[in-house]
């Protein structure tokens, strides 16, 4: 019994002991703050052919390079915090690269159009956030070209023909390491380019400085304000002694600003090659009016495009896009994705296979059905919206969100777009006094209604992978290459074989296209006999299905 009692009493000192210690550990941490850092292609036919001490601690954070104390000094401490209005201010400025940019963290926050830059050449045709970071993009584009090689592939096929001898090709895309890739081809297939962003946040500051290191005038950097992205543009079609011959266009902006400003430059183009929906619905206007004056090609609506880049690129690159923004954990989550084209069956599956529960809305009955015999429910986006975790546009339409569903959103709701237009989502009638819109990262808004509700807004409504992540380079390189294809036929095309019409890629182009990339998996294509090309009416070498065919 004394031994029981003994060891009782032991047992309630080491307690005590216990007790005082966790009191202590618990004042320590709580004494703990963080003090605050000074942080800051010859003949293409024939190509088409070949088939985280007792005393009160204010502890300093040790960064590993300055780069990363530049970066953490961006983010506001609570003191910091503070609402923006609704003008495009710092939300369309922020200048960091959300795809990993080297050096876009810079604290230099003066406008590239205020600087006076030369390459290594002595060159200054270009207007880009800072020439010194080439380095670092050439390095980006070397790794875009490793998983680019049916593009380098053409490249080193129509290299010493050189078919692009002559074009003046002016380019307007989003600027990354795999459209420099596309642009260094057709500067090595013989053209002339002069290049643009298609979208204020998507452009890769190092790959445009890289691309200026190596000569080609490009005028864009991240963060460029409505005003800056028109100069650019501007500055690319408008210079003395040079005048574009060839468009390449995503969205349908740079045609526009030539159609408008610039009319005996679009009257003597020799062919305009779109990628866009957005771009080729304004084509088809143009067309329908009577207005459209030069050949067009629909990339767009390419099998290659349609199959590949707006399938696959969307499906890997939405979870990317929203994994980079919010953190945010898809399972059981309720998503409503708006339109069940090919973007939206990307997102879908992608959205599913993590344990998103999703439904989808849609105009069209084929893809509705489309979308209930994958398994989704098809709704109306009134009945659902209060009960939504996220809401992801890609339709490529206007308003497809309104002010009064944005009203109606839950607390927390994570709003984006994975359409090429920023129309989808009425933005615009967010800037009004009553809501306050609050930066928590780049390309990541709170939008703050009066009752405290917030809904987060990526990018603004504008393309959420290409503004806030990045996408897959084999993916994007069957698009550039169809593009490289679709500029190389249109230049090189006998007079009268395209009219002043928008013309689909022919089929035979769409084939080629998908040869090039099929060594990568080393596949092999089972080749049909002579009875076996003849009882299908076949030629052995293709092309292997009418157009009317849907893959």
């Amino acid at each position: 019994m004394t031994d029981s009692n003994g060891d009782g009493k032991l047992e309630v000192k080491q307690a005590s002991k216990e007790v005082k210690e966790s009191e202590n550990v618990a004042e320590k941490y709580s004494a703990m703050t963080v003090k605050n850092t000074d942080m800051n292609v010859g003949e293409l036919s024939a190509a088409f052919t070949a088939v985280p001490t007792l005393k009160s601690v204010k502890k300093q954070i040790q960064f590993a390079n300055q780069e990363d104390k530049q970066e953490f000094s961006k983010f506001p401490t609570k003191a910091g915090r503070r609402s923006l209005s609704r003008s495009i201010s710092q939300s369309s400025t922020d200048s960091y690269s959300s795809a990993a940019s080297y050096t876009d963290s810079s604290d230099d926050e003066s406008s590239p159009r205020e600087k006076n830059q030369a390459n290594t050449k002595g060159n200054s045709d270009f207007c880009v956030k800072n020439i010194k970071q080439a380095e670092f993009g050439r390095r980006e584009i070397e790794i875009a070209e490793q998983d680019m090689s049916a593009l380098m592939a053409l490249r080193k096929r129509a290299q010493g023909e050189k078919p692009l001898a002559g074009a003046k090709i002016v380019g307007c895309t989003h600027i990354t390491a795999q459209t420099a890739v596309l642009v260094e081809t057709l500067v090595a297939l013989g053209a002339q380019c002069r290049w643009t962003a298609c979208n204020i946040y998507s452009t890769q500051n190092e790959v445009a400085a890289a691309l200026a290191e190596s000569g080609v005038a490009v005028f864009a950097w991240k963060g460029e304000s409505e005003d800056d992205f028109w100069w650019c543009i501007d500055r690319c079609v408008n210079t003395e002694g040079w005048q574009a011959n060839m468009i390449l266009d995503d969205g349908g902006d740079l045609t526009h600003w030539v159609y408008k400003k610039y009319p005996n430059v679009f009257k003597k183009t020799q062919g305009i090659v779109e990628e866009s929906v957005t771009g080729v619905h304004r084509l088809y206007q143009l067309s329908k009016a009577g207005k459209l004056c030069v050949p067009a090609m629909n990339v767009n609506d390419s099998v290659t495009k349609q199959k590949f880049d707006n399938l696959y690129c969307c499906r890997e690159s939405i979870l990317d896009g929203l994994k980079r923004t919010t953190d945010v954990m898809f399972g059981g989550k309720q998503v409503v994705v708006c339109g069940y084209g090919e973007v939206g069956k990307g997102c879908c599956m992608a959205l599913k296979a993590l344990g998103a529960i999703v439904c989808i809305t849609e105009i069209d009955p084929i893809c509705a059905l489309q979308g209930c015999m994958d398994g989704f429910r098809v709704v109306k986006l009134n009945e659902v919206i209060r009960s939504m975790d996220m809401v992801i546009t890609c339709t490529g339409n206007k308003n497809v969100v309104s002010r009064e569903q944005l009203d109606r959103m839950k607390n927390g709701c994570i709003v984006c777009n994975m359409g090429h237009s920023n129309t989808e989502i009425d933005v615009a009638s967010l800037r009004t006094p009553e809501l306050t819109w609050e930066r928590v990262r780049s390309q990541v808004d709170h939008v703050i209604w009066p009752d405290g509700k917030r809904v987060i807004l990526l990018a603004e409504g504008r393309l959420l992978n290409l503004s806030c992540s990045t996408v897959p380079s084999f993916v994007l390189s069957i698009t550039a290459t169809t593009q490289a294809l679709a500029l190389i036929e249109l230049y090189n095309a006998p007079e009268g074989r395209y009219k002043q019409d928008v013309y689909l890629l022919p089929k035979k182009m769409d084939e080629y296209v998908a040869s090039l990339h099929l060594p990568n998996f080393d596949a092999h294509l089972t080749e049909l006999s002579d009875e076996q090309a003849k009882y299908m009416g076949l030629n052995k070498n293709g092309p292997f299905k009418p157009n009317y065919y849907r893959y």
